[in-house]
């Protein structure tokens, strides 16, 4: 049986908003930039529920960095190690579009970070995430409450905890993208694509 150490094994804890969570982000962004600049070719993003002001969030940091190639992944885990970061190895981590480090202080996780290469689908998901829910009270707190609602039903469980809110994730990136779609249309001079008669390639109405 393996021994996991015990910021493996947390529990998922949902807390009420707290604004120093952003200025927490700005300062590890800040210095992970510095640590990683000879890998890096964007600039490192604060994402995740923390990123979000208002929301309700598990207390930990969740920050991405791109890279050209993933295999500089062993070489960052070496350089961000004196500062608390944990490389979890690609086989634990079983997510192959990314390289994970978990930072943890007085044996506990406070922040996440993911490295994936610049072109990865995720990369722009997680930035579209973020800023859908930025710019939107009422989903934030729709969003609070399917956290709430899940942090419940799986306390002891954190990667079904995550991959149950998949569903709310994937619904608003979908309504973000026909929402770009029709601005695109409108400034070009095409009716929208989900307007009846217009082609739809979807169908949608």
């Amino acid at each position: 049986m393996t021994d996991w150490p015990a910021w493996a094994t947390e529990t998922v804890e949902v807390r009420p908003p707290d604004p120093t969570w952003r200025q927490g982000g700005e300062r590890e962004r800040q210095a992970l930039e510095a640590s990683l600049a000879s890998w890096l070719v964007a600039p490192v993003e604060h994402v995740g529920s923390t990123a979000v002001p208002g929301l309700a969030a598990k207390p930990i940091l969740d920050l991405q960095a791109a890279v050209v190639d993933l295999r500089a992944a062993p070489v960052i885990g070496e350089i961000l190690a004196p500062a608390g970061w944990n490389y979890v190895a690609p086989d634990l981590d079983r997510r192959p579009w990314r390289r994970f480090f978990v930072k943890v202080i007085a044996g506990r996780r406070v922040a996440h970070l993911q490295v994936m290469t610049k072109g990865t689908p995720r990369w722009e998901e997680q930035l579209a995430f973020r800023d859908a829910l930025r710019a939107d009270p009422n989903l934030v707190e729709a969003y609070a409450s399917v956290k709430r609602h899940l942090a419940a039903q799986h306390t002891r469980d954190r990667e079904r905890y995550t991959a149950s809110k998949s569903d709310f994730i994937r619904a608003v990136l979908e309504q973000r993208a026909r929402a770009t779609v029709r601005v695109v249309a409108h400034r070009e001079g095409d009716p929208p694509t989900d307007v009846p008669g217009s082609g739809s390639a979807t169908g949608e109405q």
